[in-house]
């Protein structure tokens, strides 16, 4: 079994590239979510505890499973932790062993970022130049970077409520060639934007995003909403915008349409992403249509990152190969190998 460490992964993502390791991966979720079909997929089940939320995030095609482990816990920062850490497997179907294991919390943030690309450059208007992102946690640079290989982004206005997550940000992107404008709040932030997008970490119903703030022809990526009981964007700018969503069985449980009922859904959810990837909907009609992405993050998109990572370690000779599963002559002697007996 390969095991992909921290180390491996930065490794790996040096040799290949970090912008072709981004472009490469959109290409993998393209063609994974054009045969959604083929996907054994359900609804992620979750487990709040005090403090966060624990989540595991199971698929599989014909040939590979796959699983992420995943929490949230904002707190967590206070104590020198991060938010949100992941660790993932993926295994065959025939025989169901195991061929890798990984670190997914850099996976977890780089297929996000893909993911929403993707998205970004279905829906939002094609002259978009200035992206307003509120939230710059461990996550914005990983989208404000695969947003721009979309969108010939000039200017980035950000905000967050912790003033040092701003100097991150800024120092991240100070030899970028974007104009960077620091904004005292989420108002400010998303003034002139074409492109919005939140990721924010408050597990409650928060009005990230006021309604009033959004003028035609803004697209919008709501990204931070992922969990029961966790929203970012005010409610009356839902029925203002075209929505698309991942999933929406998962959605209808996390996402900014969790505040829907069921007959709402189905009047304001437009389409799930993959029928935008396969040409079957418009993610835009129009230049004054406010386009709406709610994001909660699927397992499908784990299922191509992992595939992505283990194709790409298979050639360039990375990750160490370790005994997670017995090796035996005789199948049926599983205790010869803890007592010796044959």
């Amino acid at each position: 079994m390969k095991v992909i460490t921290e180390e491996t992964l930065v490794k790996l993502i040096k040799i290949h590239g970090f912008e072709n390791f981004l472009k490469d991966l959109m290409l993998v979720l393209k063609n994974d979510f054009s045969r959604w079909n083929e996907f054994n997929i359900i609804p992620r089940p979750a487990m709040h505890v005090r403090d966060g939320v624990l989540e595991l995030m199971p698929i599989c095609d014909k040939d590979i499973f796959t699983f992420k482990y995943v929490n949230c816990h904002p707190k967590n920062t206070a104590n020198g932790m991060m938010t949100v850490v992941a660790t993932g497997q993926l295994s065959r179907v025939d025989s169901g062993y195991p061929l890798m294991f990984s670190e997914m919390t850099v996976l977890t943030a780089l297929r996000t970022a893909a993911t929403t690309a993707i998205a970004t450059d279905l829906m939002s208007r094609k002259n978009s130049q200035t992206l307003g992102i509120i939230g710059t946690g461990a996550q914005s640079e990983f989208l404000t970077n695969a947003l721009r290989l979309v969108r010939d982004i000039k200017e980035v206005r950000y905000f967050d409520i912790d003033p040092l997550a701003m100097d991150k940000f800024e120092s991240n992107f100070k030899d970028s060639g974007l104009k960077l404008v620091r904004c005292n709040n989420g108002k400010e932030t998303v003034h002139g934007a074409d492109i919005i997008t939140t990721c924010t970490a408050c597990r409650a119903h928060v009005d990230v995003l006021k309604n009033d703030w959004i003028n035609a022809g803004v697209h919008i990526n709501g990204i931070g909403g992922d969990s029961e009981g966790k929203t970012e964007l005010e409610f009356s700018m839902l029925s203002r915008g075209r929505i698309v969503v991942e999933y929406l069985d998962q959605c209808m449980i996390e996402g900014e349409i969790q505040r829907f009922s069921r007959q709402e859904v189905k009047r304001h959810v437009c389409a799930e992403l993959h029928e935008l990837i396969n040409g079957g909907i418009a993610g835009r009609e129009n230049d004054a249509q406010i386009t709406i992405y709610d994001s909660v993050g699927i397992a499908l998109e784990d299922y191509s990152v992992l595939r992505f990572v283990y194709d790409l370690t298979n050639r360039y000779g990375l990750g160490q190969e370790l005994n997670f599963t017995p090796v035996l002559d005789n199948t049926k002697n599983l205790i010869s190998m803890v007592i010796g007996k044959n």
